[in-house]
């Protein structure tokens, strides 16, 4: 994705360039609530909230973002009804054979955060399918987070550290925050910037917990099926208004 002249404001947003967000991370969260306020059964809501992936993924598209991460299903959700799970696993595997020629017409690469482990074969084979033949795209990076946890990622991340020590390839002193960066399943993209949450929650989730350390956090009350590219925008014009300061003071207050 080639870089745009900081100076230059952004096309549709009106905003400087350095104003944008790098990665945009989406916790989608209400889909049951809104199937339910309609008297629908709980899938209807993921059904309905994938028309919104797909505008998301458009509209971040649009934007140029560099990288998209969108939270679709935790560990913890196994425990959710098995035929609700099973539901939404197949929804998925539709999901990733319908929208595959849009992801590649769309220059889009895909990745996987998360363990494979527990995921269905007929899913895991079209997710194992779509980020092969989306890996040489240069566009925007479109991370989905299916059977992911935080903790989980930081402890095959330790556990491989841990390995690599026990094999002498690496010593102790020699880990530091870059390398276990380089060990999580977000290797080689930058940290998220904004961390957008819809349905009105307050709570991170388990979700990318050591890379949103210095993420901006905007939460909307709007259920995820009906995010819209506006609500997108809202998100990132109000993340361009913020004095980021990493823990340090800004030049006029030092």
């Amino acid at each position: 994705m080639s870089e745009p002249e900081t100076n230059q404001l952004h096309p549709d947003l009106g905003i400087p360039w350095q104003k944008m967000p790098r990665h945009v991370a989406v916790i989608m969260d209400g889909n049951g609530r809104w199937a339910q306020k309609r008297g629908l059964p709980r899938i209807e809501g993921h059904r309905h909230g994938s028309k919104s992936v797909r505008s998301t993924i458009t509209a971040a598209a649009k934007l140029r973002l560099e990288c998209l991460t969108l939270y679709s299903f935790s560990t913890e959700n196994w425990k959710r009804p098995a035929e609700e799970v099973s539901a939404l696993m197949e929804l998925y595997r539709h999901y990733l054979i319908s929208e595959r020629a849009m992801i590649m017409n769309s220059n889009i690469r895909v990745r996987h955060l998360g363990d494979e482990t527990n995921l269905p074969e007929p899913t895991l084979r079209e997710l194992r399918e779509t980020v092969r033949l989306s890996k040489d795209n240069t566009g925007m990076t479109l991370c989905l987070a299916l059977n992911y946890s935080g903790r989980h990622e930081l402890a095959r991340a330790i556990r491989k550290l841990a390995g690599d020590v026990e094999n002498q390839r690496l010593k102790v002193g020699d880990i530091t925050e870059q390398l276990i960066s380089e060990s999580l399943d977000t290797a080689g993209l930058p940290d998220p910037d904004l961390l957008i949450r819809t349905a009105g929650e307050k709570r991170i989730s388990n979700f990318l917990l050591w890379q949103i350390s210095y993420a901006e956090l905007y939460v909307t009350d709007v259920y995820w099926p009906d995010f819209t590219p506006e609500v997108l925008a809202e998100a990132v014009l109000d993340y361009s208004a913020r004095d980021r300061r990493f823990g340090g003071l800004l030049p006029k207050n030092l």
